[in-house]
């Protein structure tokens, strides 16, 4: 187990809510962690100015304004110099295009139980509209490793909600935010204790 907090880099490109919990969870030592920077593919969104209003290190790379090339490179060169343990994708709608040294050291969380209603575009409130639209039963997030693929690689873990038949997209979207507020913490938790064991495409959590 690590005795020293877990350095973190968090990835957003929106309103910043997952960031901020992970900074909830960290003040009230409920997670061993320290967010080293906050890095935005956007200027123009809240999750910016609310990494500013809490101190945190806030670093902006524009995939408007970047050439697809120089926004890889960048955004690769900000992690690096960082030195973070472990990368934290929370609402980053750009593809990052992963180091092979970051392999098995950037996770991403997403509002639905993947494989299913992932992918390029699926984002928000089109995730529950997607969800409702089906007529599935349950949802809930997922929190995974990282590959060059939207959306895609070993699932950590996941939570489930119940989806019920009055739902909208935002009472959805609500109860399935309860539940990455616990399990992004939870994750970074496993991680920052060395209980997640990645081998191939399989997962397994030890016991501590």
């Amino acid at each position: 187990m690590n005795h020293g907090p877990i350095r973190l880099a968090v990835l957003i490109s929106g309103g910043g809510r997952t960031l901020l919990n992970i900074r909830e969870q960290i003040r009230l030592g409920r997670l061993n962690a320290k967010i080293e920077c906050v890095i935005s593919s956007r200027g123009d969104v809240k999750g910016v100015q609310r990494s500013r209003d809490a101190g945190l290190k806030t670093i902006l790379i524009d995939r408007k304004t970047c050439l697809p090339d120089a926004f890889q490179d960048e955004l690769t060169r900000a992690v690096t110099a960082a030195q973070v343990d472990l990368v934290c994708m929370a609402g980053f709608l750009s593809l990052w295009r992963i180091p092979n040294d970051c392999h098995g050291k950037v996770i991403n969380i997403h509002p639905a139980l993947l494989p299913d209603f992932g992918g390029p575009g699926m984002y928000g409130h089109r995730v529950h509209e997607a969800v409702l639209a089906s007529g599935r039963a349950e949802s809930g997030c997922t929190i995974h490793f990282c590959d060059n693929e939207y959306d895609h690689g070993p699932i950590i873990l996941q939570k489930k909600v119940p989806v019920l038949p009055s739902d909208t997209p935002d009472t959805l979207a609500a109860r399935v935010f309860e539940q990455e507020c616990i399990a992004y913490p939870e994750a970074i938790q496993l991680f920052a204790d060395n209980r997640v064991r990645l081998e191939g495409n399989l997962v397994t959590i030890v016991n501590s």
